[in-house]
Parts: C-alpha cells; sequence; structure tokens
C-alpha cells in the first residue's frame, strides 16, 4: 500500500513565539518544539515536504543589509530570500533530524534553495502590497523611495515602508530534484514561498523584488507532487466565521463551494486567513478526493485523526 504523501506549511509561530527575541538562538529553540510533531508525522509512515514562512527573518535580513550598506554592498531583496532560506533550512533540518534519530528514524532531512517562477505580468507588478524592512517616517520613505526606486506605503499606522508584489506561484524550478529525493528524504523546500524568479526569452532565470504567499506555493508544491494532504498549520485550531466576534462559528469539514462562497461573503482577513483558505482551495480544486487542513501546530496530529482541525474537500 502507497504511504500517504503530505505537503506541510508551518506558520510565523512554528519558527518564533510571540514575546521571544527575533534571534537566530531563539529561533531554534521554537524549532526544536515544532519538528518534534513533524517527527510523530513520520513515525506514522507519511511521507513528507516541509514549506516554511520567512517573514521575520528576511525582513531582519533586509535591515541588516540596509543598514550596512555604508561598508558593504546592499543585498537585492531576492539574495536576501535565498539567504532566509539556507539558515531557516540549517535549522530545521538538524532539529528535526535529531527528533527522528531519538525515535530511531533514519530518513535523512535535506533544504532545497528553491526557485518559483512568477509571470512578470502578474497584475500583482502593478499594486504592490507586501511591506518589507525597515520602518520610516513619511518624508524619508519618499526620499529612499526616489533615491532606489522602491514603492512605499503607509503600513497600518505604524510608519512607511518599502512594498513588493506577492505574484502567484507558477512554477517550482527545483521540482525534479525535489521528485527524486522524495521516497528517501525529507524535504525542505519552497522556504517563504520561494525566490521569485522570471524566465527570459533565453531560458535563463532572474531573481526580482517580490514576496510569493507560501501557502500558495505549498497547494503548488502538493498539486504537482500529487500529494494526499495539504496540511497548513498556523495559530488558531480551526478555520472561523466572524473571528473574534460574539458570534464566531468555527468550521470542522467544508466543501470548495462552501469555502468560496465564505471567501465572497469576506470572512477572511487578506493576509492572514484568506491565503490560506485560497491555497486549500486551489489544491483540492485540482485534485479531486485529496483534501486540505488548516489547523495549529499544536493539533497537528490530532487533526490527522480527524479529531479537530478545518477540513476542506
Amino acid at each position: 500500500m502507497a504511504l500517504a504523501k503530505i505537503v506541510v506549511a508551518l506558520g510565523g509561530n512554528a519558527l518564533q513565539r510571540k514575546g521571544t527575541p527575533a534571534t537566530a538562538e531563539a529561533q531554534l529553540e521554537v524549532v526544536k518544539e515544532t519538528v518534534e510533531y513533524i517527527a510523530e508525522m513520520s513515525c506514522r509512515d507519511y511521507e513528507l515536504a516541509i514549506v516554511h514562512g520567512n517573514g521575520p527573518q528576511v525582513g531582519s535580513i533586509v535591515l541588516a543589509s540596509e543598514t550596512a550598506a555604508d561598508v558593504v554592498p546592499t543585498m537585492p531583496f531576492d539574495v536576501c530570500g535565498a539567504m532566509s532560506q539556507g539558515y531557516i533550512g540549517y535549522h530545521i533540518q538538524q532539529a528535526l533530524r535529531f527528533a527522528l534519530q531519538k525515535r530511531d528514524r533514519n530518513i535523512p532531512v535535506a533544504t532545497i534553495v528553491t526557485q518559483v517562477v512568477v509571470d512578470k505580468d502578474d497584475p500583482a507588478f502593478q499594486n504592490p502590497t507586501k511591506p518589507i524592512g525597515a520602518f520610516y517616517g513619511e518624508e524619508e520613505a519618499k526620499r529612499v523611495a526616489k533615491e532606489k526606486g522602491y514603492a512605499v506605503k503607509e503600513d497600518a499606522g505604524r510608519g512607511w515602508r518599502r512594498v513588493v508584489a506577492s505574484p502567484m506561484p507558477m512554477r517550482i524550478v527545483e521540482f525534479s530534484a525535489l521528485k527524486e529525493l522524495w521516497d528517501t528524504t525529507i524535504v525542505i523546500t519552497a522556504g517563504g514561498g520561494g525566490i521569485p524568479v522570471i524566465e527570459k526569452e533565453d531560458g535563463s532565470l532572474e531573481g526580482i523584488a517580490a514576496v510569493i504567499d507560501k501557502d500558495l506555493a505549498a497547494a503548488r508544491l502538493a498539486d504537482d507532487i500529487e500529494a494526499d494532504i495539504l496540511m497548513i498549520l498556523t495559530e488558531v485550531e480551526k478555520v472561523s466565521l466572524n473571528f473574534n466576534k460574539p458570534d464566531q462559528k468555527d468550521l470542522d469539514n467544508i466543501t470548495v463551494a462552501e469555502a468560496e462562497k465564505y471567501i465572497a461573503e469576506g470572512h477572511f482577513a487578506p493576509g492572514s486567513m484568506l491565503p490560506k483558505i485560497q491555497a486549500a482551495v486551489n489544491y483540492v480544486k485540482g485534485n479531486p478526493g485529496k483534501k486540505a487542513i488548516i489547523t495549529s501546530l499544536f493539533k497537528s496530529l490530532d487533526a490527522l485523526d480527524g479529531k479537530t482541525g478545518t477540513t476542506i474537500s
């Protein structure tokens, strides 16, 4: 009997806890807790790939690069994304290898620095919305925008920031390598949604300043690898309607049609639950009979048993 394939998308809380310092050392301690759940999935004989976010981490790398601009050249944003994939992957693979070793499971864990092709004509490039890097006052932000060619916007009353586009993922460049590794290795891939690249007329790839939503990238991977389950791990145990209101309603099992209806009714916040629901819908629509699960890291094993979480099928 074939083993079930799962693509696991780790949310930011699986890498950093609120109230803890945003240091590499603190991240590793959180990751050590996170991978205990991943190791248990492996012990249940699921075949796994891991996709992770990188928002705070790539933001720190960009800020460090900009702060040291008088001393060393500023790193392009796509390079900063690649750097974040490397060090987050390093932490996950180191911690997960030990968690598996404790369970007498000799399974390799490897990180692939992953490029993801996007359409240079994606409408998202006409309306950049994803804030990155440092906060500025309005006057300074406009000066930086003029000097460096950045797009800038005011960010929720906290100040002005650089914004970049968030295009749709079209193709995972390193997919063939991932597919070769799948049967023998737990692969960490498409970190931060992947490094956005465009394909030029001569077939070469060029990195661009953009952020691909990691849940949409995970859905792309799950579709390509023909996974049985797309599991999106976040801070809440279940998806809710009227979230944080007196009439909040938690969702257990919903269809694609119901999910699309709730999206149209505006139940899910952009930049929060909305892309997770969209990713789940995209995956299930393209893979009839398969399912997507949205739940918290701490309830992930129970959700695989059907005891909690929100399942879209």
